[in-house]
């Protein structure tokens, strides 16, 4: 049997994702698909350097010219946001596969010009709604739509946690706001970042589109956009769905507690994910129905089904970017407050 010609990958942005999330998952997978990565960019090289050294004869670069000169098949986007729009637009115009992290863009006019710009070259153009490919989420649309609590109603998402902590100690042991909790909040606060995986499971899992949201919001801490917020959704036939997003859930407590929850609320049952213990079950009038104990993300599964589609063509259960539009703009529709860029943190007047 011929082997398949190697897929050609170029990192496009070498921060935190890279290293938890993509890096490690494409070093599991490579062998499966004859996947190369070839190209590692970053505007400090030495981030790209990191990870160029754990691929023989990958190039790190902070030139688009010289990423893009190495033949590329596919390019996965792991920039920050506010780089997103430019990113796919080379991509585009370089006529390559992109696999781009979540949020697609800052607004709704950038994720149009970038879903047009991809659509000319007849590439795959996806977005890493991770979350879709946990045995979990998995598990819990095979419950959903085989009736095993019955028909759902509602269903229930958390993710309440401190983001790291909204404070830090620099090197000369001051505390000082994190940047990284600053920078998340710039780019839109919780329900942003984090809150459009649970809408777009919402959608996915129900296979319902969203008619209705509405957005509340807690300020916790002393930022402009609220930190702690609460979207309620409307599907096509009734079903409602209640997203609770924070970064400063217990962000000053000395042991904080996050929670992480899952829940479908049916005529016949409920099922129910918990992140503590990693418990996932359905409780029906039968009795108990245990699923797997895993975690809520699963970068192997979305990497084979983006080297799948590459080979083959078959979507599978890759997220499209109208999937991460209607995630974002849902997100942006319940957040009661876009950031406003500030020098300093502003305490919210009260209400």
């Amino acid at each position: 049997m011929e082997e398949k010609s190697s897929i050609r990958l170029g990192v496009l942005g070498c921060g935190s994702v890279t290293d938890f999330g993509h890096v490690p998952a494409i070093e599991r997978v490579r062998a499966t698909w004859n996947l190369a990565p070839v190209a590692f960019f970053d505007p400090f090289v030495e981030k790209a350097q990191k990870y160029a050294s754990r691929f023989e004869g990958a190039i790190a670069t902070a030139s688009y010219d010289e990423f893009f000169a190495q033949q590329l098949d596919a390019v996965v986007i792991c920039s920050p946001m506010p780089k997103h729009h430019e990113n796919v637009l080379l991509c585009a115009k370089h006529g390559v596969h992109v696999l781009c992290e979540k949020p697609i863009a800052e607004n709704e006019t950038q994720a149009e010009e970038m879903i047009k710009a991809m659509e000319a070259t007849g590439k795959g153009f996806f977005v890493a709604f991770v979350y879709r490919f946990s045995p979990i989420a998995q598990t819990l649309k095979h419950w959903f739509h085989t009736g095993v609590i019955g028909n759902v109603r509602s269903i229930r998402m958390v993710y309440n946690w401190n983001l790291h902590g909204q404070w830090v100690q620099d090197a000369a042991g001051k505390w000082i706001e994190s940047p990284m909790w600053r920078g998340r909040m710039l780019e839109g606060g919780p329900m942003i970042d984090c809150g459009v995986h649970m809408i777009d499971l919402i959608r996915w899992i129900s296979g319902e589109e969203i008619v209705d949201a509405t957005g509340h919001g807690a300020w916790v801490s002393n930022f402009e956009a609220p930190d702690h917020v609460y979207a309620h959704l409307e599907s096509e036939t009734g079903i409602h769905g209640m997203v609770e997003m924070s970064f400063t859930y217990g962000h000053t407590a000395k042991f904080p507690a996050p929670q992480f929850t899952y829940e479908l609320i049916g005529t016949g049952g409920v099922a129910k994910y918990d992140r503590n213990g990693y418990l996932l079950e359905a409780r029906n009038g039968e009795g108990i129905l245990k699923g797997p104990s895993e975690g809520e993300k699963n970068f192997d599964g979305m990497w084979n089904a983006f080297c799948h589609y590459i080979r083959t063509g078959v979507v599978g259960d890759l997220a499209s970017p109208r999937d991460a539009l209607e995630a974002t703009r849902i997100a942006l529709e319940t957040t009661p407050r876009r950031i406003q860029v500030a020098s300093t943190p502003k305490k919210k007047a009260a209400l």
